[in-house]
Parts: structure tokens; C-alpha cells; sequence
């Protein structure tokens, strides 16, 4: 305790919030379990403390409490000997399960979607981001005002109620939608100024790699193992949110522009998705993909399935896909190289991203692929034309220089907006 003057200053702590984890399991091939340790994870990402989980075994979700009666008793005992807070389920719920839950409960209730966009929330930066996770917010909210005010306004506060958009449950419904409105065509014009930049972009011939994949499955590492992007790295699920492009110079010096891409994750709503389809849709203008895989968790191919999944509801297709399967380190000493497959990608590398030692192949990959898309030309330049063969440094990858009586001899594979300068055709 501290004083000034007269008055008293008691120090106080953030409480965190105490959760108990709440699913369905249907069918005998359930990955419920699964599920719900990642919910945790996200829980602990947003701030909230686990106390407790529970697994009802049904068909379907109860349509109007989600759980059947015998587990809502069960749940209720739980959270008095607990003490939680409040529950997270691992669903979306309707606005009619979380009314009717919160009433049978007596506590706050909270499903997937909600804590993803509280994360999300806490994590956007850029001017773009702030207004796909309000948007998102909005959306989601637009339908659940009464269920859910009431939960937040006797809790106050905590996972849920934070970022752009906490004061919006205080709307009418019509004022949400012209506040919905609002934004789109914010976002619409931040989408015009992505689009002019792509356009630029685009007139310069330097190709572009999209990084992807599951999230915290270590994106932001390489791309800062790479290109020193200085990209925040967190053990937390979802911790970069804003995407982050850079530069890379290879060693043939040929550079490729990466862009790190916000983590995907299962059962991300379909709403959700569309809220972020710009930011991900660099994806879809990319030369490449960059699919980085968590090696050492055990979902590992349910993860991969996630992405392949949430690409194709992008429409993204026909990519070059190059897989890192990264921490390696950690994957385990029985596990060989061999053990773990893509089919869906064209490459395949195995690589610790906080080790630059071990990115050579996937470097190599990248050389590889961006070779394909070039044209091999033999040429002998003129003295006079030096500026042409600066281009070929810059833009592709130039195999050979010979300096001749006649001129300067150069064996090089470029892109062919370049192969048309060097070639004389414009």
C-alpha cells in the first residue's frame, strides 16, 4: 500500500478470467478432444484461465441449449466447485443456445467465434485490420444483442468486450447496420489503395511468395529468419494478425517479395473468413505458396487439411505449393524426414525456422520454382546494352557472363516480361 497525501493507493492485479471448456463429441472418430485443448489454447491466448473441460457425447448439439439437460446440471455443478467465470464452447452457438444457456447457468457464456475475434481484437494494429476485426464484431453481434448484452453488462468486462467495437452492444439494430455500412466502404477504399499497390507491383517483374498455414506454426519466424522482419513471435495462437511483407535477396540474386499471412485455424466461421478475404487474398495474387506446417504437433495433418480447406473457400488454386514442415528439432528423433508428406505440394523441405542453417532447401525451392517460370536465354550483348544485363541480375537468375571482342556473352534465365528487353522485342 502506498499514500499521496491523503489519499490511499492499494496496488491491484488484472483478474483473470476462469473458464471450463465445453464440446460436443459426436461420432467415434470425434477429434473433440483435440479440439478442445486448442480452445484452451486460445483461452490462454485471450487471458482467461482453464479450470475445467467437459464432453457431451450426442448426435448434435442440443438446438436450444447446446448441451442436454443431465450435462447443463453437470456444467452448473462444475462451475460452483470451480469457481469459474464463465464457459467456452467449442461451437458457434445461436443466439437462441447462448440465451437459453446463460439463463440455465447464471453465468457468461461464450462460444469459438467470440474468443477468436477477442484475439483478434486485441492483436490488429494496422488501420485495415482494426476495421475487419469490427466488422467482424458487428456481424456476429448484429444477432445476438439480446442474449449477449445481457451476459456483458452484468459481467463487465473481460474476453469478448475488448477492441474496436465494445461499446457497439449499446446499438440498435439499425444503428449497427449503418455503423456496418460505414466500414465496408472503409474497407473498400483501403481494398482500392492494396489494389493499386498490387498493380505497381505487378509492372515490376519481381516475383511474390505467399507464407501460410496454421496458425503458430511458426510463419512469422521465417519470415524473420529470412528477411530480419522484426515480426512479433509469440508461443500464442494467432499472435501476428496484420500481414508483413519483405524483401528477399537469394543467393543467385534474384529477389522475391514474402508476405506473411494471418494463421488459419479449424472451425474458423465462414463470416470470419470473408471479413479477412482481402488481407488473405494476397495469397491469391502470389506466385507461390509458402505452406509451413507444425511438424512437432500431433494434429498435424488435420492442421494441413485446415489450410488446403480454407484455400479452396478463398479460391486460391493452381498455386505452386512449396510445404516447409518445420520444427524439425522438435518433431522427434523417430520420426525421419520420410515420415512426413504433403501430397498437395510440389515441394517439400524440412527446415527449423529459427536455424538459418537449415533453410537451404527451402531456399533452393524457391530458386527452383522461380526457374520454371523463366525462359532460358543465350545471348551475346552489346557493350552499349550493360544496362540490359543489370536487369537480368536483378530480375533473374544469370547463369553465366562472358566478356567477348564482340561483346558480353550471357547465358541467364528471366521472367518473360524481361526476356521481351533483353531479347530486343520492346
Amino acid at each position: 500500500m502506498a499514500e499521496f497525501g491523503r489519499e490511499k493507493y492499494y496496488p491491484t492485479e488484472e483478474t483473470r478470467e476462469k473458464v471450463i471448456l465445453v464440446g460436443i463429441a459426436a461420432g467415434s472418430g470425434s477429434d473433440t478432444q483435440e479440439s478442445l485443448e486448442e480452445l484452451g489454447e486460445l483461452a490462454k491466448t485471450a487471458g482467461a484461465d482453464v479450470v475445467g473441460m467437459l464432453i457431451q457425447n450426442r448426435e448434435a448439439p442440443h438446438s436450444g441449449t447446446y448441451l442436454g439437460k443431465g450435462k447443463i446440471q453437470e456444467l452448473s455443478a462444475m462451475i460452483f466447485s470451480l469457481g469459474a467465470t464463465g464457459i467456452i464452447c467449442d461451437d458457434e452457438l445461436s443466439p437462441a443456445q447462448m440465451a437459453n444457456l446463460e439463463d440455465a447457468l447464471g453465468t457468461k457464456v461464450m462460444d469459438r467465434t467470440l474468443l477468436i475475434l477477442d484475439i483478434f481484437a486485441q492483436r490488429a494494429s494496422t488501420r485495415e485490420g482494426k476495421i475487419q476485426v469490427e466488422l467482424a464484431q458487428l456481424r456476429y453481434r448484429a444477432t445476438r444483442l439480446v442474449g449477449l448484452g445481457r451476459s456483458l453488462s452484468r459481467l463487465g468486462g473481460g474476453i469478448g468486450t475488448r477492441g474496436p467495437g465494445e461499446n457497439k452492444l449499446e446499438m440498435d439494430r439499425r444503428l449497427i447496420k449503418e455503423r456496418i455500412s460505414h466500414l465496408k466502404r472503409e474497407l473498400e477504399e483501403v481494398e482500392r489503395h492494396r489494389e493499386v499497390a498490387r498493380k505497381q507491383r505487378s509492372k515490376n517483374p519481381v516475383s511474390v511468395a505467399a507464407i501460410v498455414g496454421y496458425t503458430n506454426a511458426g510463419k512469422s519466424t521465417l519470415l524473420n529468419t529470412l528477411t530480419g522482419a522484426n515480426v512479433l513471435e509469440e508461443d500464442k495462437l494467432f499472435a501476428t494478425l496484420d500481414p508483413t511483407t519483405r524483401m528477399l535477396t537469394l543467393e543467385s540474386g534474384q529477389q522475391v517479395l514474402l508476405t506473411d499471412t494471418v494463421g488459419f485455424i479449424r472451425k474458423l466461421p465462414h463470416h470470419l473468413i470473408n471479413a479477412f478475404r482481402s488481407t488473405l487474398e494476397e495469397a491469391r495474387y502470389a506466385d507461390m505458396i509458402i505452406h509451413v506446417v507444425d511438424a512437432s504437433n500431433p494434429q498435424m495433418d488435420a492442421q494441413m487439411h485446415v489450410v488446403y480447406e480454407t484455400l479452396r473457400q478463398l479460391d486460391i488454386k493452381d498455386k505452386t505449393v512449396i510445404t516447409a514442415f518445420n520444427k524439425m528439432d522438435l518433431a522427434g528423433k523417430d520420426k525421419g524426414e520420410g515420415w512426413f508428406k504433403d501430397f498437395h505440394a510440389d515441394h517439400t523441405v524440412y527446415i527449423s525456422a529459427r536455424n538459418s542453417q537449415t533453410l537451404t532447401p527451402l531456399l533452393d525451392a524457391i530458386e527452383e520454382v522461380l526457374r520454371a517460370k523463366k525462359i532460358y536465354v543465350e545471348k551475346l550483348f552489346d557493350y552499349r546494352d550493360g544496362g540490359k544485363i543489370s536487369g537480368i541480375r536483378k530480375y533473374g537468375q544469370l547463369l553465366s557472363e562472358e566478356y567477348t571482342d564482340k561483346g558480353i556473352l550471357v547465358k541467364a534465365y528471366v521472367p518473360a516480361d524481361v526476356y521481351a528487353m533483353v531479347a530486343g522485342e520492346k
